[in-house]
């Protein structure tokens, strides 16, 4: 390999470039362009720069190549720098850059393709105009050129605007603000108040710039911040200690910060807020501030602040807090006099500030450009200024500005001078008459109203406050007094006068009323004459004429006396003059009939006559009928009467009392049916009655009487009622009447309340709502005055309680206490009742008990059975020969049903069943299974077996005890009979009748070698036996075992009784053994039936 020409010049030619690399680094020679980056400041161009590092790049040129899209050739462009200005091309630009040496051979070359996403928008660093300061307001002012003109078209801009503190660079505020480039230059103007007084601390403000444009993709940047410019003549330290703001004004909640300016060596103690003391902040080295937060209205002279210095020192300020002026309300703008204007407004909402600093009022009339300042009084809650009236202008439009040094405001208003005229009061005011019916008046108005006309009212006011109004119209004059005439008065009248004026042709308001005068007119004569009516006296002779006062409207005057005269055929026959205040006379007739004639008088002359006749027409079947109560008056109603040709008169009088009454009457005309009668006499509760006449041709006729009320009121008094019979379940209870003055009303009833009650007891719990005992009665039927209650309880007291009742109400209540008599009947009934009931008990008891009589027995009062004289164990003789009365376990011979043995043991005898069966047992029965004899239970017969075979002594050496032991079965005494073909189960432990044991001594010798002690006896089982056994011998006749004894006394002795189920003396073997306790019983067996009862 190592021959191979080939291999030989590849590695000569590798290594050279390799000496030819490292010789490039050594000597200098550049590397190729990299990390190329473009900015565009004007989306038109852009500057690209890139990273070309070499340790001797003298001589080196850039050779710049870019083209936008494949048709287009590239351009190339040199530069000594590593930086080229390009256009902005949509889309991506090819980028290919060449290292060029001073002999222009290339050295490196990189070719870039560079998107419009990877170029960044980055404007030009803006530059500021002017910084100027408003130290009385706190308030920068900046000014700077947005260079719009570098755009091509319109773009949104933002603004970043950074105010710093000078001494710390601590940044106070940084704004953004919003504009528009329109594609030419513009100066924007900025401002910013400072929480702070502008003299407490120097600032720097700087600020800079974002050009969105949604259309390009590339990177969007802010531009670098621009030179900082600092507040002009601020930026040294003081010359004397002083504290800002000075004499500030400031709205009410607002948040003042004050800061306190000291001098080198100095420092602050402390700074106060009127008495409160605050936190100090350190601003820079020659200032320190405090910052109060929601400030309130302060008092006129403003709220102090102090700031004390160390060592010595003490400065101070004031601060006055109040309201901005309101916009002044209801501006208003008329004439008095048409020589001046005066408009009227209300401040609205008062703003703490006085003196100087209060709000200041210029009216301002912009048709003739002239103003008016208004000086007003701040306390004045209406405020009023006056403008001058032109001769030619009658169109004025005024504005109204308020301002104070926190704000201003203002309203307008638009008049019509001829429409806005509100006169001054009329002065100088007086009336006069010299008539009954007319006055005459006077009055001045100050002002010029040579062009208008005057419209003036005139108030009218009588006695009776009765108000009338009454307008004048009059042409107006200047400064002049002007006069009306009022008629139409009421003579004798006293009238109040008052007037008022206003323009008549656009009218806009009243003056106010002048002060009022008061006149009297003249009297006249009464314009009619008095109501007059006549009462006949019972016996006819004499004739009572009664007459109404006049009305002082009707008298025109005072009435001094009344003519009363008498006409027969238009003669007088008799006349006589009855002074005042007398309204009735008296005239004696004689049994005739004339006319009378009434005038009443006054100073001024006489009234017409009112006339009467005193014919009385016949009435017949007049009705009394009932008026109806209207609470203020009463309702009368008539039916029409068509003969009555001149009216109706309704005349009435209080219906009872001691004293006459007093009559009054009312008159109506024909054509009236009904009316409401009011009188001031009228009182509630009282019965007034009321007669109605018709006036005809010839004379007057009764034709209706009428009783009624005002208005009815409850019954002053209870009814008087008593009880009048009282029986077991009812009372009788009787009432009276009550008089018509106590019923206060038309009774409509009686309520009657009973319930149980003694005599005592609360009144409130006997008429309590709802209670169950208490019963009412209502009884409308008024010709009633009795009532009986039924179903009521014997011996029982009752409370009644009677009640009367009107429209009005109900009445107060009396109550009696009354006791029923006692029901015979009743108690004959509650004794026969329990007696009954315990006769029927007594005989249902009797005959359960009877029917129960056998098992009440055995459970209560069960037989101790002498076995001597029991029959249970009788046998028949049929079966024992020779005794002639049966008796207990007899030892007669007889031969047995059945007779076991079981075994043969040792002396001690062991106790087996053996069954004998009755040999009466195969006999037949009565079907119910009862002994016809005794009708109560079988009696079975016992026999005990006749032994043929002697027992023979045993032998000494063998064991004695063979013994023989016999039951006997007696259990049919107590089971009922049973079917043959059904043979239960018999369980001889819990069913066995009488099984009579013995233990019997065969062996003689044993026996007479060992006799029986105490000890032995307690050891032998069961019964112990009835009869000596020491005395039984085996072998002599009279032995219960000998088959030849006749001896009816021999017995075995019986270990359990006759009646009883149970052994009386148990065995000591079974006394810890279970036994069946049959000896309880249960009250079901009370209702169950034994087959044998």
């Amino acid at each position: 390999m190592w021959d191979n020409p080939s291999f030989r010049c590849l590695l000569a030619i590798a290594f050279l470039h390799l000496l030819s690399l490292i010789y490039s680094r050594e000597t200098g020679f550049p590397e190729a362009p990299g990390n190329l980056k473009c900015v565009t400041h004007d989306l038109n161009r852009m500057i690209c720069s890139w990273d070309a590092t070499s340790s001797a790049n003298l001589g080196l040129t850039y050779k710049i190549c870019y083209t936008n899209s494949e048709p287009f050739s590239p351009v190339c462009i040199e530069t000594e720098g590593k930086r080229a200005d390009i256009p902005v091309a949509v889309g991506s630009t090819n980028i290919q850059i060449t290292t060029l040496n001073a002999s222009g051979t290339p050295l490196a070359t990189e070719t870039f393709v560079l998107p419009e996403e990877n170029v960044s928008l980055i404007p030009l660093t803006p530059q500021i105009l002017n910084l100027s300061a408003d130290f009385s307001t706190y308030t920068l002012y900046l000014k700077w050129n947005d260079s719009g003109s570098v755009f091509p078209h319109e773009l949104d801009a933002s603004w970043q605007i950074e105010i710093l503190r000078k001494e710390t660079m601590e940044t106070v505020t940084l704004m953004n603000y919003d504009s528009k480039l329109t594609g030419k230059d513009t100066i924007l103007f900025w401002n910013w108040t400072s929480d702070v007084p502008l003299e407490c601390t120097s600032y720097y403000v700087k600020i800079r710039c974002y050009i969105n444009e949604p259309y390009f993709t590339g990177r969007k940047e802010w531009s670098k911040w621009s030179p900082i410019r600092t507040v002009p003549e601020k930026d040294t330290k003081p010359n004397s200690a002083m504290i800002f703001p000075q004499d500030k004004v400031v709205l009410v909640g607002s948040n003042v910060t004050f800061c306190c300016l000291y001098n080198e060596g100095e420092s602050v103690k402390f700074m106060n807020y009127g008495s409160e003391s605050y936190p100090l902040l350190h601003l820079s080295k020659w200032s320190s501030a405090i910052k109060v937060q929601n400030v309130s209205a302060s008092i006129p002279s403003g709220t102090n602040v102090w700031c004390s210095l160390v060592p010595d020192g003490l400065e101070g300020t004031v601060l006055f807090v109040g309201y901005a002026p309101d916009t002044p309300q209801n501006l208003n703008c008329e004439t008095r006099t048409f020589i001046t204007i005066t408009c009227s407004w209300n401040p609205g909402r008062p703003t703490a500030l006085y003196r100087q600093r209060q709000t200041k009022y210029i009216l301002f009339e912009r048709i003739s450009r002239e103003n008016v300042t208004c000086k007003v009084d701040e306390l004045n809650k209406k405020h009023h200024c006056d403008f001058p009236v032109h001769a030619n202008q009658k169109i004025y439009n005024f504005t109204l500005g308020a301002s104070n040094p926190l704000g201003q405001a203002e309203s307008s208003l638009l008049i019509d001078v001829n429409q806005r005229v509100h006169l001054e009061t009329p002065d100088k005011f007086t009336v006069s008459t010299n008539s009954s019916t007319d006055a005459h008046l006077s009055w001045y108005i100050p002002g010029n109203f040579i062009k208008i006309r005057l419209l003036c009212q005139i108030e009218i006011s009588n006695s009776n406050s009765e108000r009338q109004l009454q307008n004048v119209s009059m042409a107006g004059a200047e400064n002049s007094n002007y006069r009306a005439r009022v008629d139409s008065l009421h003579p004798y009248g006293t009238y109040t006068f008052r007037v008022r004026c206003s323009a008549s042709e656009h009218f806009w308001r009243w003056s106010k009323w002048s002060e009022g005068k008061k006149l009297a007119t003249l009297e006249a004569p009464p314009v009619r004459g008095p109501d007059i009516w006549r009462e006949r006296s019972p016996v006819g002779e004499t004739l009572t004429v009664f007459w109404k006062p006049l009305l002082l409207s009707e008298a025109n005057g005072i009435i001094l006396s009344h003519e009363v005269s008498c006409y027969l055929r238009e003669t007088m026959l008799k006349a006589h003059e009855v002074p005042v205040p007398l309204n009735s006379t008296d005239i004696k007739l004689g049994g005739n009939d004339c006319l009378i004639s009434v005038i009443a008088k006054n100073r001024a002359g006489s009234s017409p006559p009112s006339r009467i006749t005193t014919v009385d027409l016949p009435s017949d079947n007049v009705k009394t009928e009932l008026a109806i109560a209207t609470g203020n008056g009463i309702y009368i109603s008539w039916h029409s009467d068509p003969n009555v040709t001149c009216g109706y008169t309704l005349k009435w009088c209080i219906s009872s009392g001691s004293e006459p009454c007093s009559v009054d009457w009312e008159m109506f005309p024909s054509n009236a049916t009904d009316a409401v009668i009011k009188s001031a006499l009228f009182q509630p509760g009282v019965r007034y009655n009321f007669s109605l006449y018709g006036c005809k041709h010839n004379g007057y006729q009764l034709l209706q009487n009428l009783t009624g009320y005002m208005k009815e009121l409850p019954p002053k008094v209870a009814p008087n009622f008593t009880v009048e019979e009282t029986s077991s379940d009812s009372i009788l209870v009787k009432w009276e009447d009550i008089p018509v003055e106590d019923c206060q009303g038309f009774l409509k009833g009686y309520i009657l309340y009973f319930a149980k009650g003694e005599k005592g007891s609360s009144k409130t719990s006997f008429m309590e709502e709802g209670s169950p005992e208490l019963t009412v009665k209502n009884i409308t039927d008024l010709t009633k005055k009795s009532l009986r209650i039924l179903d009521l309880q014997g011996k029982t007291s009752y409370r009644l309680d009677l009640r009367a009742y009107t429209v009005g109400g109900i009445g107060p209540s009396k109550d009696l206490y009354v006791v029923t008599k006692e029901n015979s009947v009743g108690l004959i009934i509650a004794i026969l009742i329990p007696v009954a009931v315990a006769v029927v008990l007594g005989v249902v008891t009797s005959i359960l008990c009877y029917q129960k009589r056998e098992w009440i027995k055995e459970t209560f009062y069960p037989d101790i059975p002498n076995p001597e004289n029991s029959k249970a164990l009788q046998f028949q003789k049929n079966i024992c020969e020779g005794n002639t009365a049966l008796k207990t376990l007899e030892m007669n011979p007889c031969t047995p049903n059945s007779v076991e043995v079981v075994e043969t043991r040792s002396t001690v005898l062991k106790i087996e069943d053996t069954e004998i069966i009755s040999p009466v047992a195969n006999s037949e029965l009565p079907e119910d299974g009862s002994d016809p004899e005794t009708g109560s239970h079988v009696v079975v017969s016992y026999c005990p077996p006749i032994i043929e075979e002697e027992i023979s002594s045993p032998p000494i050496d063998e064991p004695v005890g063979s013994s023989q032991v016999i039951y006997i079965d007696i259990q049919s005494m107590y089971q009922p009979q049973v079917n043959p073909e059904e043979e239960p189960e018999i369980n001889f432990v819990t069913t066995a009748g009488y099984k009579p044991q013995m233990q019997l001594p065969i062996n003689t010798r044993k026996m007479e070698s060992h006799s029986p002690t105490e000890e032995d006896l307690d050891k032998t089982a069961g019964y112990r036996p009835q009869a000596n056994t020491n005395v039984w011998k085996l072998d002599t006749p009279d032995s219960p075992v000998s088959i030849q004894s006749n001896n009816e006394n021999g017995s075995f002795g019986s270990p359990c009784s006759i009646n009883s189920r149970q052994f009386l003396i148990p065995p000591k073997d079974y006394e810890d053994s279970p036994t069946p306790n049959n000896t309880g019983w249960s009250f079901t067996h009370f209702f169950q039936n034994k087959p044998n009862d």
